[in-house]
Formats: structure tokens, sequence, C-alpha cells
């Protein structure tokens, strides 16, 4: 490629990319279809009507909306269809999770942390700041951290994170083909006519409630090995293994034997969500405890285990 070509493409990929982080937290984009806006915030404004007006005039005072070169916009900037913006998002009170993640393993390729309960995994709703991504993001300095999965906000355990952008597919291909071998624990009633260990099987799908799944008929697309490890009293200490990974899939499996994981408040009935006055006493006792895969790159086995364990 000559040289001119290459700085061409240079400045392609980086009008293309999207901004850097500001305080862990990444930005948010939109594409500006044909339409009959005259300005930016006219479309901003008709887009999210949850959002007044204002509100979009306040970030782009502060900076907070920009274009696909990473100039900021202002409330009279153009609109200029077939492109895109980028926009940060901020949350105006967002209450301290007060729990801490452990960071296990770090090489040029890999972040492996140990997560607590009630820690989103990645921004959502109101939890921006507060989630293990960002908390990462900004102790470890790494703004391409990216997760190669997902574990509920309410569960505990690992999480595994790449760092450069060229491998990140190759990692969480891993789980897509189902490469990966995860265990977790969970403490849960006892059945008595529950022979164990068994395997559960069954078609999950979204709820029409929210934040559920549901069992229906037809082929099965989640399935779950479960053992039971110890007793005391009237619950269990048990091993689940996921074969596969739908939603919930331990939560509602468990729910579905009549055996619910403590604490559980979606399965098997909805609780309201507490909001800002979370019971932090009370956590949902399922932890993603190990997990295992041969690397794509290096072809070694790696092998991870969390540090932290279930009371009953």
């Amino acid at each position: 490629m000559a040289p001119a070509t290459r700085q061409a493409a240079g400045r392609r990929q980086r009008v293309n990319a999207a901004p850097a982080s500001r305080n862990g937290v990444g930005p948010s984009s939109v594409a500006l279809p044909p339409g009959p806006w005259q300005t930016i915030i006219d479309f901003l404004a008709e887009q999210f009507p949850a959002i007044p007006r204002s509100t979009w005039q306040e970030r782009m005072a502060r900076g907070e909306v920009l274009d696909a070169g990473g100039q900021i916009l202002h409330p009279a900037s153009p609109y200029r269809p077939n492109s895109k913006i980028f926009y940060y998002r901020s949350l105006p009170a967002e209450p301290r999770i007060p729990f801490e993640a452990v960071v296990l393993y770090q090489d040029d390729y890999l972040v492996v942390a140990d997560k607590p309960h009630f820690l989103p995994v990645t921004p959502a709703g109101r939890y921006l700041q507060e989630t293990l991504l960002v908390r990462l993001k900004r102790a470890l300095g790494i703004d391409t951290l990216a997760p190669m999965h997902r574990i509920d906000r309410e569960t505990a355990g690992l999480v595994l994170f790449t760092i450069q952008p060229h491998t990140r597919n190759v990692y969480q291909t891993l789980f897509r083909e189902r490469a990966v071998s995860k265990q977790y624990e969970a403490i849960a009633p006892l059945r008595a006519d529950l022979a164990l260990p068994t395997v559960y099987r069954s078609r999950l799908i979204e709820s029409p409630t929210f934040m559920k799944m549901e069992e229906v008929a037809g082929e099965a697309n989640a399935e779950t090995a479960i053992e039971l490890l110890e007793t005391k009293g009237a619950l269990g200490r048990y091993r689940l293994h996921p074969v596969s990974g739908q939603k919930h899939q331990l939560r509602a499996h468990m729910a579905a034997l009549g055996i619910p994981i403590v604490n559980d408040r979606i399965y098997p009935e909805l609780y309201p969500d507490e909001g800002a006055a979370q019971d932090y006493s009370q956590p949902l006792k399922l932890l993603a405890q190990a997990i295992r895969f041969i690397d794509p790159l290096s072809g070694q086995v790696r092998e991870f285990a969390s540090r932290q364990g279930l009371q009953f």
C-alpha cells in the first residue's frame, strides 16, 4: 500500500472509531437517518422523548455529544443525515454499591475478575459507574476492556474480559460455541423425591413478564447438570454445570425443579425492584465458581476459580 493510501486509511479508521471512554464509561452511538430535522438537538429531542431538550442542551454544554470525528456538537450544530453521533450517558444520582471485585489474573489479552453480588457487569438502566466493567477500566487504565460473557447482577463469581480488540471475537466465540466449561455453586432447598445427580433440559424463552424467562414446549435449548454436594437442615449445596448459556438458565431450572435458589427475587416469584433501597444482607446464593477452556491463541488450558464461597 502506498504511503498516501495508508495515511488515508488511517484517517478513515480514526474517524470511524468511537471516542475514548470518560471516567471509564464509553459513549453510546446513534445513526442519523434522512429526515426533516434542522439541528442535532431537534433530532435528539424527538428520538429520545423521555429526555428533556434542556438535558441535551446541558450535555452539549459539557461537551458530551460528539460527531464521528470526535468534534463537540452544540445545540445549533446542523443535522447531517447518514452519519453517526456519540453521546456519553450520565446519571444524576447513582448509589455506591459497597462491595469490591478482585482481579485474579491479568496478561496482555485477558483479565479475570471475581465479582461480588449486586454489582452489574456492564452499564444498563440505573447503573453506570457502579458496574464491574467501568470500575475495572478506571482501576486498570484499559479503555479497550470488554466482557467475554455475562453473569447476573445478583450472581457472584468469575467474569472474563478481553483486552485486545483484534482478539476479542476469537475469545467470545468460545462461549458462543460452548467450548467453555463453567461450574457454579448454589444453595437451595432439598427435595427428597428428586434423584441426583441429574441433567435437566427445557426450552427457555423470554417471558411476557418483565425480566423473567419461561419454559415452553419444544426442542430444549437449555441444559444443566445438577449434583448435590452437602446438606444442612432443609438446604443443600448444589454444583451446577450449565451446558448452554440461556439468560437466567440456572435460576429458572432450579425453580422449575421445585428447589429455587435461596434469595432469588425473580424465580419462581418476581418481587418488586428494590431500587436505591437494596437489601444487601440477602444475596442470591449463586456463585460462578470455576471456569476452564483451551486458550485459542496459546493452546494452553486455562483454569480459574473464585475465591468466594456461599454460606448456608
